[in-house]
């Protein structure tokens, strides 16, 4: 048998076909059939049917075979189970990512594999199908809003106008070894959100442990005095042991975190300018939050009351990275400790 180059999918040729049935006759393995043909060895065994299939196969009938089961329509898991669609398209009008889906059922049914699905599944009834389960219409409530999957950059890029040094700020290489590993709650990342022309703006604050979120509402502006007071009140809201650290890009937002520091007892560290990367729970935040506050829009028309919504949102999504616990659940005790 001539060896062949690997082929570039996944299914059987004919000619694959016809050199399987080549090397059974001859008494060649498995593997080495897999490797004339540039195939897994289980590809082989599967499509001969195990050693008991050797004798009989042929390539011209396994091929019809194959060509009959593609031509027939299949359905897919979320096809034929509807209960399990239903509450797939809940979680995904919830916003939550199809793999915060697969995982809250996984945590929900462990014993039930019929009410379980794997993430991909889902994405390929949003992206691949030519029909579905699932509605057209709910690839919008992916984060990304395509309407195909694309490679998301791992960093944007940071803000670089209008920034000098801070006075008296302290470099992230100086922070705790436990803040990196997060061992212990209690240390948040921090920035800002802006709106249309910078002219409005959103705070975030996440608890690096639990994934826990605080939106910060500035209806005044978001100065160094607007986002000072914004952050101190919603640190002074929590028990001294979650009130450790605070990290923050070197925004002029936060050039009054000497105030901030002495009255909330944080320890405020900088990131190095255009790296967003040390912040990256902040930044993932902040990805979702554009869910909700699409960018290029006036973010001074979100009352207190509707970030107060949004974030109840993000505290109740089950979290990979939490073995999909929810950041509410996993504060809730740390509160109650």
């Amino acid at each position: 048998m001539e060896r062949r180059a690997e082929g570039s999918g996944f299914r059987l040729s004919l000619a694959d076909r016809e050199s399987i049935e080549n090397g059974c006759r001859a008494g060649l393995s498995f593997t080495v059939i897999a490797a004339v043909i540039g195939k897994a060895p289980s590809s082989v065994s599967r499509e001969v049917g195990g050693r008991a299939g050797r004798a009989a196969y042929r390539a011209d009938l396994a091929q019809l075979r194959a060509e009959d089961r593609a031509r027939r329509p299949k359905q897919t898991k979320l096809e034929t189970h509807p209960v399990l669609a239903r509450r797939v398209e809940a979680g995904l009008v919830a916003l939550l990512s199809p793999e915060q889906i697969a995982g809250e059922l996984r945590r929900e049914f462990p014993e039930d594999p019929e009410m379980q699905v794997h993430h991909e599944t889902i994405y390929r009834e949003l992206f691949v199908q030519g029909r579905g389960a699932l509605r057209d219409e709910l690839k919008k409530c992916l984060r990304s809003g395509r309407a195909r999957r694309v490679t998301r950059t791992e960093a944007r890029a940071a803000r670089a106008s209008g920034r000098g040094q801070i006075p008296g700020m302290v470099n992230i290489v100086e922070r705790e070894e436990e803040v990196a590993e997060r061992r212990v709650p209690g240390h948040w990342e921090g920035d800002l959100i802006t709106g249309k022309n910078n002219a409005s703006a959103i705070g975030t604050l996440v608890e690096r442990v639990t994934g826990y979120t605080l939106l910060l509402h500035l209806p005044e502006g978001h100065g160094a005095e607007q986002v000072s007071a914004a952050i101190t009140e919603a640190m002074t809201a929590l028990p001294a042991t979650l009130r450790k650290s605070l990290t923050w890009d070197q925004g002029k937002e936060l050039s009054k975190h000497r105030q901030i520091a002495e009255v909330t007892g944080l320890k405020v560290y900088f990131c190095d300018p255009h790296s967003p990367w040390q912040r990256a729970t902040n930044e993932n935040t902040n990805g979702l939050l554009r869910q909700y506050v699409p960018k290029g829009t006036d973010l001074s028309v979100h009352s207190r009351q509707d970030l107060a919504f949004v974030q109840d949102q993000f505290n109740n999504r089950p979290r990979k990275r939490l073995d999909f616990a929810k950041p509410s659940e996993l504060i809730n005790g740390l509160l109650l400790q």
